[in-house]
Parts: structure tokens; sequence; C-alpha cells
């Protein structure tokens, strides 16, 4: 399931985008103010869909901005009620893939969205991406801002195993299970060793210790 942001401060427009897209068997993550989507863009979304004219002082302008500096892969639809030349290459400029003007059909909107969406990931359908890291489950490699990371066969599957399951929490014996094994029956340490090892390799992965339990990658 691919994961959408939208950001629109028309609350009637964002619920009536948000149903059609959920329809097409998306998940939507919605915001009506600029403030809590410039403060969420590290979440793992597939794709944006911002207004450029929000009712705060951070402008769509400014969300694609923060987007950007954490991931230049993710692809972003800018909306405006301004139809104006100018706007469109500013958002193009920034970063962005495609622009619709107000008013627009949800259709139209959900349409371009299925093509963006095959386009940039059915050939990659076997890449995950996390902050600036790009995971390729197929050839089970790791690239840090085009530089490829050395990761030993289990730092990978402790990668895999956490990128796949953000936000949940695991375990030590979760973990033993899950990466060595049910026929494993050796301490738990050799996990504690094998978080420490992944955190050194990829510094910028936010594995949260929780005392006493195990793990969590938000």
């Amino acid at each position: 399931m691919y994961n959408i942001a939208l950001v629109e401060d028309e609350k009637d427009l964002n619920h009536l985008i948000k149903t059609y897209l959920e329809k097409e068997g998306y998940k939507v993550i919605s915001y009506t103010n600029g403030e809590d989507a410039y403060n969420n863009v590290t979440n793992n979304f597939h794709l944006w869909i911002l207004d450029i004219m929000l009712g705060d002082d951070i402008s769509g302008y400014d969300i694609i901005k923060r987007i950007r500096e954490t991931n230049e892969l993710v692809p972003v639809i800018f909306t405006s009620a301004r139809d104006k030349e100018l706007d469109k290459i500013i958002g193009l400029e920034l970063g962005g893939d495609d622009y619709l003007t107000k008013p627009y059909s949800p259709k139209e909107l959900v349409l371009r969205v299925n093509n963006i969406i095959k386009r940039v990931y059915n050939k990659d359908l076997k890449k995950l991406v996390y902050d600036k890291y790009v995971i390729d489950i197929d050839k089970r490699v790791v690239f840090f801002k085009d530089k490829e990371l050395n990761l030993t066969t289990l730092e990978f599957d402790l990668l895999l195993m956490f990128i796949k399951n953000k936000n949940k929490s695991f375990s030590r014996d979760d973990i033993l299970n899950i990466i060595w094994g049910d026929d494993y029956f050796g301490t738990d340490r050799v996990v504690d060793d094998l978080v420490r090892r992944l955190r050194k390799k990829m510094p910028d992965l936010n594995i949260n210790t929780i005392y006493g339990f195990g793990y969590r990658l938000t």
C-alpha cells in the first residue's frame, strides 16, 4: 500500500480528495495546515499533494524545500487556486512533479497520482527509502547519497525488519527469532551487538532503545 500525504487547508476539499484516494487503495494522511505538514516531512510517504497557498505562515513551497532536504526522490504534486505560470515554474524548479490548478476534478487528481505512482515505483518495487537511505531489497544493498554501504547479511536482515515495520516495537527475543531463527539458542546479547553495528554504519537510522524490552525504528 502506498502512503500519500495530502496538504489542503480547505477542509471539505481535503475530505473529498482523501475519500477518492482511499477508494483507490491508498493510505492517506491529511493535513489542514502547513505547520503540521512541515513537522512531519520525515515520515515515509510515497507521494505528497501540496496546496501552495495555505492558511498559515507556511506555504507549500516551504514544505517542499523541507522535504527535499531529507528526501530527493519522493514525488510531489502541487495544487493552487492561482492560475499563474510563475507559480507553476517555481513549483517545478523546487522539485515538484506535477501541477494542478483549482478547481480541478478529484478524478483527474487521482489519475495523475496513479500515473506518477506507476512511473516512479513500478520499476522500483524492490526499493525502499528511509531519509537519505535507499534500500534495494532485490540486490540487498543500501545507498546513502549514491554511496553504497557495506552491510553484512545479518545487518541487512535487521535493517529490512525495521524498515518494513516502522514504529513497531520488537523485543530482543522477537529479533532473535526473526533474524537468527527459532533454532538459535545463544544469548540475546548478540541482538544488542548487531543493533550497535547497524547504528554505526547507518547513523541517521532512528533506532530507539526500549529499555528492558528491545528496539523500535521511528
